[in-house]
């Protein structure tokens, strides 16, 4: 592969409302199915590329809607997952897999050292600065921060059914979790979980090591089953019951999220 030199950080990033003095920063991690005309479609069929092996449906449409409620900024990768995983470190097999699921991706099978090395360069790293200068913008600016990254996951997995709806996962800081679970009975017809259907077991939860917990941060991630995200009024229902059990727990939190101290 040869090294598009039009290339620039803003082809692999979208931030948004990177001004905005909100509560939280949101990731969207996987918002975009984009894979761009150097990677000649990795080899697959046009079915996989719009499948949720190479983003996660509906995600970024929820996020963008969660950013403007909550008057905040939302860093989003513009490049499908399978040229690069930005929830997975440069180490990780899966941040550049040759499978997903029962999808294979030849454009992925063999990859070289020097090859893997420039996908981390072209859009892990700059994804990862976005991320680090809205945080850092953020903490000399005072601001109480919290992360929340969001995704959608498939309702069957390697033909199972999966029933939960509204996962809410964590790594070892289970500050925002806990207070966004507690209010899980505003949503009596929801099956929300925690660490459902991933946990860090799965390796999923890198962005909340990386952009959370080594700012002190609170964090969480919110994975909504994308069935539930079919159309724009589909993903604005399920934006606003994120939103019934995002903004209580951000209260509950109150001061502790101060420029990501712990109380």
């Amino acid at each position: 592969m040869t090294r598009n030199l039009n290339w620039d950080d803003s082809d692999v990033v979208e931030v948004i409302g990177a001004q905005a003095n909100g509560p939280v920063l949101i990731l969207c991690e996987h918002a975009s199915n984009v894979i761009p005309a150097q990677y000649g479609g990795l080899g697959l069929s046009a079915e996989a590329r719009s499948s949720h092996a190479a983003w996660d449906p509906g995600a970024r449409a929820v996020a963008v809607q969660l950013a403007e409620a909550l008057c905040s900024p939302m860093v989003a990768a513009t490049v499908s997952r399978l040229v690069y995983d930005c929830n997975r470190p440069p180490e990780a097999t899966s941040a550049m897999p040759d499978r997903s699921e029962v999808i294979e991706v030849p454009g992925n099978r063999g990859l070289s050292a020097a090859e893997r090395a420039q996908r981390v360069a072209q859009v892990y790293t700059p994804f990862c600065s976005a991320v680090r200068q809205v945080i850092c913008a953020r903490k000399t600016a005072g601001l109480a921060t919290a992360l929340v990254t969001i995704h959608s996951f498939s309702p069957v997995w390697f033909g199972a059914q999966r029933d939960c709806e509204i996962g809410i996962l964590h790594d070892s800081d289970t500050r925002l979790a806990d207070a966004m679970l507690a209010e899980a009975h505003r949503l009596p017809h929801r099956v929300i979980r925690r660490n459902d259907p991933y946990g860090p077991e799965d390796g999923v939860t890198h962005s909340l090591q990386l952009h959370g917990l080594a700012h002190d941060l609170p964090n969480v991630m919110i994975e909504i089953r994308n069935d539930l995200l079919q159309g724009a009024e589909s993903q604005t229902r399920l934006a606003n019951e994120v939103l019934t059990l995002l903004r209580p727990a951000l209260n509950v939190l109150g001061e502790t999220v101060k420029g990501g101290a712990h109380a």
